[in-house]
């Protein structure tokens, strides 16, 4: 399945509040569709996959990349579902919105992908980068880069830089300092669930 190109407040009426996928509140609190305000009990394999697309919606990746991160996370040391979260927030495009760079995710892997971004003084542009402790992670030394940025950073994403990052705004440039802490992840989600429904599937 290919990334998600359609509305936004579509997706979060559904699944609930997405802050990596939109700035935007819908003005309808219940799902869409012509049965949305018809409550009806889910089963459990609903609830999971309900789960399972908040991931993929919030982090913008496709069904076949959360896959082989589920597999990545199940051959790491710890809880698979930490592990798992832990990827997702590590990789590029996520850590540039969490510094402030980009008011939401697609916002930030748009700034990745077009080469506004440098890793340890070089400029990459693959937004599923997988960010280690100790990279440094600037704006390229370009005046359109920077005002690109810095009018980004007039709406910034989320209000608190989490606290394995830092960041400079007056040169642009962060750090990330160690691996993200479980309570620092915005999203509202029950992990384990998503790791139970890939496991009879992956």
């Amino acid at each position: 399945m290919s990334r998600y190109r359609g509305p936004r407040l579509r997706v979060v009426r559904r699944l609930g509040e997405l802050p990596g996928l939109t700035r935007k509140k819908p003005r309808r609190q219940y799902p869409p569709g012509q049965h949305g305000q018809a409550r009806k009990k889910r089963s459990e394999y609903a609830i999971r996959l309900e789960e399972k697309q908040k991931l993929r919606f919030n982090y913008g990746i496709t069904e076949k990349q959360l896959v082989r991160y589920v597999r990545q996370a199940r051959r790491a040391t710890g809880s698979t579902g930490e592990s798992l979260l832990q990827l997702l927030e590590m990789r590029l495009d996520n850590t540039v919105f969490r510094l402030g760079m980009a008011g939401t995710i697609p916002g930030a892997r748009q700034l990745i992908n077009h080469g506004h971004i440098t890793v340890n003084g070089k400029v990459v542009d693959i937004a599923s980068y997988q960010c280690r402790p100790g990279d440094v992670i600037a704006v390229k030394n370009k005046e359109s880069s920077r005002k690109l940025v810095e009018a980004n950073m007039q709406y910034p994403g989320l209000a608190n830089l989490p606290s394995h990052l830092e960041f400079d705004k007056s040169t642009l440039v962060g750090k990330v300092n160690g691996k993200v802490e479980r309570e620092w992840v915005p999203l509202q989600i029950n992990e384990l669930l998503v790791v139970e429904y890939y496991s009879r599937k992956v």
